[in-house]
């Protein structure tokens, strides 16, 4: 757990902690929707936004925009945990996912089957039922656990085969924060199929932990901005070599594996950079490493800590507050001993409406989410009879006295 010192530094790096500038006071536990926002990514933003030139010229600032675009090229990578391959940037996280999956289902060896599982997000899901009909490939969704909450490398195993041409797989879920062992899925699926295509969806995970997609053995993944400490309106890509010149949309005469269509938006690359740039001024804090991919490691792995001990504190409760758990009617998806967990905790209460909760909660300037049985969350909450439930998610720059809040509130409103 951080100390609190270095937990009030962190969180003087970011806008609007505790006050939202519609609504006054608030503790923001809606990180799952979208994290907080650097400071100096909005800076950085609000200058190249204001800059008139473009990329590719012979001119002081169109040079600058060039260096710009190049560092973030190589800090991305660093983020990711890869050395070759190609990283770019797109709409968002979902829309680069679209072009991955379509990538791969379209240009692998004909027939075959590809594999994801129902605890995906339609961003890979629904990539998946687009494609597969298109190409003549086998779509099978692996159904997850629904007590657990969790897809395992045993359950993809029992589905792959040596016709597998492609697979997804969720690194976290945004609905209930179980994270799956991606590096482990990842090898079950190469024992029986070691050219199938592997994409991974980060979007959830990427701001709660490290990220290492070498040591996971994938072909690709994707990210949001947006949910990592940046901005809307873009996501990052990474795609290994094999994947990245397979055919897909691109400009004529460009390389093979050149992915990005139009004028980049500099603001995007820079904007990232910033984020490396916090990870690696968090990692110099805790440790002496003298690697910037090494302070990237140790500031996810810390970040994760935190995340684990308010997760710990909102379920079971601390100081005399009443944990989840055992509040009035609760029940909490996943259950509540789950060591997959990752910075978030979904519950319901029996007697009173998910919607109503949020409400409540809102009202005492306390933000967090409903999330419905719609096509967004539906593939979790249908199998265990929930039409909602109360999405409260945490970041590293939460803190304790914003937990044992939440829980006095939660006591006294299922106390109706």
């Amino acid at each position: 757990m951080f100390d609190d010192q270095l937990l009030s530094e962190i969180r003087n790096r970011f806008h609007h902690v505790d006050h939202c500038p519609y609504q006054g006071p608030r503790i923001f536990f809606e990180n799952a929707g979208g994290s907080l926002t650097l400071k100096s990514v909005v800076e950085v933003n609000a200058h190249l936004s204001s800059i008139p030139d473009n990329q590719g010229r012979d001119n002081p600032a169109s040079h600058e925009l060039v260096r710009i675009i190049n560092k973030a090229r190589e800090d991305m990578k660093t983020f990711f945990g890869v050395k070759e391959g190609v990283v770019f940037t797109g709409e968002s996280g979902t829309e680069l996912l679209f072009r991955l999956v379509r990538a791969a289902i379209l240009g692998s060896p004909a027939g075959g089957n590809v594999v994801g599982s129902t605890l995906e997000h339609p961003a890979t899901a629904s990539a998946r039922v687009r494609w597969c009909p298109v190409a003549g490939k086998e779509n099978i969704s692996i159904a997850h656990d629904k007590d657990q909450a969790m897809v395992t490398a045993q359950d993809y195993a029992a589905q792959v085969t040596e016709d597998t041409r492609v697979a997804t797989i969720i690194q976290t879920s945004p609905v209930t924060g179980m994270a799956v062992d991606v590096a482990a899925v990842a090898k079950a699926i190469r024992e029986r199929a070691p050219d199938c295509f592997i994409i991974v969806d980060s979007i959830q995970h990427a701001a709660h932990g490290v990220m290492d997609m070498d040591a996971c053995g994938v072909d690709a993944c994707a990210l949001s901005g947006y949910k990592v400490f940046s901005r809307h309106n873009y996501g990052v890509a990474w795609a290994s070599p094999r994947l990245s010149t397979l055919p897909h949309e691109k400009l004529d005469g460009t390389a093979d594996d050149f992915w990005e269509l139009g004028t980049r938006d500099t603001g995007a690359f820079a904007t990232f950079s910033e984020v490396v740039n916090y990870l690696d001024w968090l990692g110099s804090q805790l440790g002496d490493e003298p690697d910037r991919r090494q302070r990237l490691e140790q500031a996810g792995r810390a970040m994760a800590a935190q995340e684990a001990h308010l997760v710990d504190v909102a379920i079971n409760g601390a100081d005399g507050q009443t944990g989840i758990r055992d509040l009035p009617g609760a029940y909490i998806v996943g259950g509540p001993d789950n060591p997959h967990r990752e910075g978030l905790v979904s519950y319901a209460f029996s007697h009173l409406p998910s919607a109503d909760v949020v409400r409540e909660l809102n009202d005492r300037g306390i933000r967090t989410h409903v999330r419905k049985a719609d096509y967004f969350s539906g593939n979790i909450l249908d199998p265990l009879g929930m039409d909602s439930c109360i999405r409260t998610s945490f970041c590293h720059y939460n803190s304790k006295d914003e937990i044992l809040a939440l829980l006095k509130a939660l006591g006294e409103i299922t106390q109706h």
